[in-house]
């Protein structure tokens, strides 16, 4: 038997509720939102929208991980975020109505909820808390691509590799990492080959293990040192 409307606007709002965005709605606040929203599924690297595509919803991630991607001047391709479960993409777009600024990519298989802009806007005029958590969520992207874009300008690449691991581990003393080094490349704005010579030496330094595909950080305090241009590197 099918899910009745009441039924599956209680689940989109448990669902929405998981969203830091929407921890601000009260109860009906919250099922008027999920009664406009709808779920979309994305295989494992399915495009969920392009630069320059026409921007009129924005996404919450229920569950997978989503890679926003720009390409920088030079034509490469930037990892600019990988996006949870719980948190949120494509609020340029929904609060100018303009074009998408970056491509998204799942890069597990995803499972979204999308809101219509038309939607949002009437909740977000409503719900003032709601539009200003939206413009923290904005400015804490803002700042993160900068720092992103300053580093990549600035710094030798292998403090900026060790800077992006760190904040990959977000912490975890041993933390372990599934990530490529061509992943890490794009990130970075480095090549593999440079990112394998740099994970290499750290390893025969006891900073990290490779293992099957795996990064394990076993000195985070080494690589804090590295990322903050204490260490000279070979």
């Amino acid at each position: 038997m099918p899910n009745s409307p009441d039924r599956s606007r209680d689940d989109a709002s448990r669902l929405l509720r998981r969203c830091s965005l929407f921890a601000a709605l009260d109860d009906a606040a919250l099922r008027l939102v999920a009664g406009h929203a709808h779920r979309r599924r994305f295989d494992a690297g399915e495009v969920i929208f392009r630069i320059g595509s026409p921007g009129q919803s924005m996404m919450a991630v229920l569950a997978g991980t989503v890679r926003i991607t720009a390409a920088s001047v030079d034509g490469k391709e930037i990892v600019l975020a990988d996006l949870g479960g719980g948190e949120v993409f494509g609020e340029m777009a929904l609060l100018d109505g303009r074009e998408r600024s970056a491509d998204a990519t799942a890069l597990t298989n995803c499972d979204l909820l999308v809101l219509e802009r038309r939607d949002m806007l009437s909740v977000l005029e409503r719900h003032p808390a709601v539009a200003i958590k939206l413009l923290e969520v904005l400015c804490e992207r803002l700042r993160r691509t900068d720092q992103q874009i300053g580093e990549i300008a600035f710094l030798g690449l292998p403090m900026r590799l060790a800077k992006a691991l760190l904040r990959i581990a977000a912490g975890t003393p041993q933390a372990k990492l599934a990530l490529s080094q061509r992943e890490l490349g794009t990130m970075i704005g480095g090549t593999r080959e440079s990112v394998n010579r740099c994970l290499r030496e750290w390893q025969r330094r006891g900073i990290l293990q490779l293992d099957e595909g795996w990064i394990i950080i076993r000195n985070a305090d080494a690589l804090e040192e590295i990322g903050r241009g204490n260490v000279k590197e070979t």
